[in-house]
């Protein structure tokens, strides 16, 4: 390991948490690609999955006041029907065509959400299930389920805190399922454990400054942010794919 790879690495992990501090997604997008070309994919898949799950936990403890309780049950239980559905379509459906519908759903949506005419949205948890069930899918397929579950909390227009919240609940209960298949599958290192202490305190950090800018955020702006980077993941998705 040269100089070079440990800031790179470290600052990597500073800027996804701090993302994730900010708006509570959005940290293993910025981090998966840049550390499986840094780490490797063995070591930085189990990495990412447990260093997401210390931050959803970080961030549901100073904020589970605020937890939509109705919702995130919800969503929980109807996303871990939907992964077994999504692993049998793993065989049968083109990666690509699938990542390809993703990308345009997550440019679409927040373009239409930021220009429509007369403001749209979910008044109820009715539609829990149906976005949960989506995002196992996702998930069991293509390890994919945060957008689905983003869309739903962005539908419902909670405010800032509420969102935040929410999502946290939802990706630390599948995150607890994520790390225990790394851990069952033997992708559980000495290299991982010892880049995960490494990590904790640029963690925190990221997390610690995130929530500083995530209380300061105007809350009648909030969503535009959150359709912001939604667009953003969605170009990055449609430009990973082509490419």
């Amino acid at each position: 390991m040269t100089i070079l790879q440990f800031i790179l690495v470290l600052a990597v992990i500073f800027i996804a948490h701090f993302v994730r501090g900010t708006f509570g997604f959005a940290d293993a997008l910025i981090a998966m690609p840049l550390l499986a070309m840094l780490l490797g994919l063995q070591t930085a898949a189990p990495l990412v999955a447990l260093l997401s799950l210390v931050n959803a936990l970080s961030i549901l403890i100073h904020s589970r006041k605020h937890l939509k309780f109705s919702s995130a049950w919800r969503l929980i239980l109807s996303t871990l029907v939907g992964i077994p559905i999504g692993l049998y379509m793993l065989k049968g459906v083109q990666e690509n065509v699938m990542r390809l519908i993703l990308a345009a759903v997550l440019i679409g949506f927040p373009i239409f959400q930021l220009y429509r005419p007369k403001k749209f949205g979910l008044k109820n948890e009715r539609w829990a299930p149906l976005f949960g069930g989506i995002a196992g899918i996702l998930g069991g397929a293509y390890n994919t389920n945060g957008p689905a579950i983003v869309i739903y909390a962005a539908l419902r227009h909670w405010p800032p805190k509420v969102f935040r919240a929410t999502l946290q609940a939802y990706f630390f209960s599948t995150g607890l399922l994520i790390v225990a298949g790394h851990g069952l599958g033997g992708l559980w290192t000495k290299e991982v454990f010892t880049w995960f202490a490494l990590a904790l305190p640029v963690l925190g950090l990221g997390v610690f400054l995130g929530t500083k800018l995530h209380h300061r955020l105007p809350e009648g702006k909030f969503d535009h942010y959150v359709h912001g980077l939604l667009l953003i993941i969605g170009v990055y998705l449609l430009v990973q794919t082509i490419v």
